[in-house]
């Protein structure tokens, strides 16, 4: 039965930056590259290719050894002109120089009345292999899905409650078909149901023969790990798969058209970008082109993603795999008179103590900077972890518990329910400045390594 859930607890990060929804003109990159460091569970990777290889559009450039049958595939055609290593040879880039034009694999395309017949093991087996299965992240642990599992449902988030986030149907206004087919897809991955999430406000993804729940509330209410605990709760030995509606497209995409699909629309952000708006891309791109020609000058940290879970990759950086928006807002490494004891209505926080009066500017839009206006410190119970994660959990023991390594504490404190997206707010609200995103991964990888 499809569910309204109305969230209290959680906070909305209004920064200035907003993407109008219109797409720039913006010359594309010269290369791009492929990260496994964007995969948490890639180990053991195994790379297909050299340097000097000419690879196409959906050309497999590793798999991890322990799936051997999940493909990463080349977002461009070109030619391998650098596969970078770190300390013990780790493998961080595989860098593509892109060719003028376009050369794609081609593969098998699917009708409607095909797509229909369609088995699960044919569906698995061509997503696999043709580099749109690493769009289905399992939970609990957040890594990519085995296809050897079966998953209790599926969960698709329709909304995105990020500071600064893309608008989703803007970005997938000439996919929604390749978003129908690939629902169908989903739909036979799973004996349980295929669950769409969305806020009731914004322009809606297409819904058909699946469940669609309403969420109203602050951030995180479009985090689908927020919307899997108030629909379908994960206990101890279940599996849940997510895909992001970008995700569902692609693969539609793949079945209907017959080639790996690596254009994407993304959204530049921040107030430090001149005319926020929409771009349309290829993934793995370099963002040299965007930084130069959409950003002002200046000390800026530019960011992969969204400015709570994003990473900082600098102005020769590379889009991450699952992120679709670039954020570059100010470096704060100024040094600021009397620092949080200033009073201000100009800085954004979730304490009234900061600055005094800044909780009367929660909803007006904000510069801000990267300034942590403060320093590290041991744990400070103050109660604010609650407010602002909306889920049946305490994250300020389970955080504690991830550090003492108590394995039966940490389970029963809900960390099969949550990855970094889940308690960054936690990090944003913490006066003590801990990196929680980091200490809830090493937990995440302690308890699937146990």
């Amino acid at each position: 039965m499809a569910k309204t859930v109305k969230l209290k607890q959680g906070f909305d990060i209004n920064l200035v930056g907003k993407p109008e929804k219109k797409l720039a003109d913006i010359s594309q990159s010269e290369t791009f590259a492929i990260k496994p460091s964007d995969f948490p569970h890639i180990i053991q990777p195994k790379i297909l290719v050299h340097e000097g290889d000419n690879v196409k559009v959906g050309t497999p450039l590793l798999y991890e050894k322990t799936m051997a049958d999940v493909m990463f595939c080349s977002p461009v055609s070109g030619e391998i002109v650098e596969i970078k290593r770190g300390a013990r040879r780790r493998v961080l880039e595989l860098k593509i120089l892109a060719d003028k034009e376009m050369e794609a694999e081609s593969f098998q395309k699917y009708s409607a009345s095909e797509l229909a017949s369609l088995s699960r093991e044919e569906a698995i087996a061509h997503m696999a292999k043709h580099g749109v299965w690493p769009q289905i992240i399992q939970r609990p642990y957040g890594v990519v899905a085995d296809p050897s599992d079966t998953p209790k449902s599926i969960f698709v988030s329709g909304f995105d409650s990020h500071p600064l986030a893309p608008d989703v149907a803007f970005t997938l206004k000439d996919s929604l078909d390749y978003f129908k087919s690939g629902m169908d897809v989903l739909k036979k991955l799973t004996e349980g149901e295929v669950h769409l999430n969305t806020n009731g406000r914004d322009d809606q993804l297409p819904a058909q023969n699946i469940l669609e729940h309403k969420f109203a509330g602050p951030h995180p209410a479009g985090n689908v790990g927020v919307q899997i605990h108030h629909i379908d709760p994960i206990s101890k030995g279940d599996l849940i798969w997510t895909v992001s509606p970008y995700g569902v497209a692609q693969i539609g995409q793949l079945f209907i058209e017959g080639e790996y699909p690596s254009s994407q629309i993304i959204a530049v952000t921040g107030s430090q970008v001149k005319e926020p708006s929409y771009i349309k891309v290829w993934q793995g791109t370099s963002l040299s082109n965007i930084i130069e020609e959409m950003v002002e000058p200046g000390n800026n940290r530019i960011i992969s993603g969204n400015a709570l879970t994003g990473e900082s990759v600098g102005a020769e950086g590379y889009l991450g795999y699952y992120h679709h928006q670039v954020t570059v807002i100010p470096e704060g490494d100024q040094e600021e008179f009397m620092g949080w004891l200033l009073p201000s209505a100009k800085k954004l926080s979730f304490h009234r103590t900061l600055g005094m009066f800044s909780f009367l500017n929660r909803k007006k839009e904000l510069v801000v900077d990267t300034n942590q206006h403060g320093e590290h410190r041991n744990f400070v119970m103050t109660g604010s972890f609650e407010k602002v994660v909306p889920m049946d959990i305490l994250p300020m023991h389970l955080f504690k518990a991830i550090m003492a390594e108590d394995f039966e504490e940490m389970e029963a404190l809900g960390i099969y329910e949550v990855v970094e997206e889940d308690i960054a707010l936690c990090e944003f609200v913490d006066v003590s400045k801990n990196e929680l995103q980091e200490v809830l991964r090493e937990g995440i990888d302690l308890i699937r390594n146990s």
